[in-house]
């Protein structure tokens, strides 16, 4: 196969093989892009608190002006206004939280009583990581279950392998009727390193 084209430029109709799967891959795989989860809070008319996951947004990267591009679009076509917002939300990264240029410092300007707090969701996995980081067996764990990730992912035959050998399993498993099984469940995964701001790699 060629992987170049004759004309590798942005308005050719055939870029090559190379430039040609990029341009699929980034117009047909979510998993490649950018996106942010919007999740509301806010109080009913009876008094309580209701939080909602409303979508996923897609971004065209992660700095603070395109995430406040996208909650800007956001909030207008779903009819809500930034006069009423009393709070944000979002992990520690600078981009969320600069003093300068944070999403939460473009969002208080625009809003003052917005008050910024560190999600808890992800104060809670980075405690778990620092105490896993001390017990010497659960560190251990990690250490060689990133190792396993690691050997098994760098190779499409290994991983292969490991889908087929899990088949098999589940196939042994649903014959001895030792799953249970219902819609959503043992669906397949791709194999990921535990983080240290991943949500959920440490507990």
């Amino acid at each position: 196969l060629s992987f170049r084209g004759n004309d590798e430029s942005a308005t050719s109709s055939n870029r090559g093989n190379y430039l040609e799967l990029l341009q699929f891959l980034a117009d047909n795989d979510e998993k490649v892009k950018e996106q942010m989860a919007m999740v509301l809070r806010y109080v009913d008319d009876k008094g309580h608190v209701i939080e909602r996951f409303v979508g996923v947004q897609h971004v065209t990267d992660t700095t603070s002006s395109s995430l406040k591009d996208a909650i800007d679009i956001f909030f207008s076509s779903n009819g809500l206004s930034f006069s009423k917002l009393r709070g944000q939300g979002y992990d520690g990264a600078s981009n969320m939280r600069g003093e300068l240029k944070g999403l939460k410092t473009k969002i208080l300007r625009e809003q003052p009583c917005a008050y910024y707090v560190h999600c808890f969701a992800h104060q809670l996995q980075l405690a778990l990581v620092a105490v896993a980081k001390k017990n010497i067996d659960i560190a251990s764990f990690f250490t060689t279950t990133n190792s396993v990730v690691n050997h098994v992912g760098a190779s499409c035959k290994r991983r292969d392998a490991l889908r087929a050998q899990l088949q098999e399993e589940l196939v042994i498993a649903f014959e001895n009727d030792c799953l249970i099984t219902g819609r959503g469940l043992h669906q397949e995964t791709s194999l990921k390193c535990a983080g240290d701001t991943r949500w959920s790699s440490h507990y």
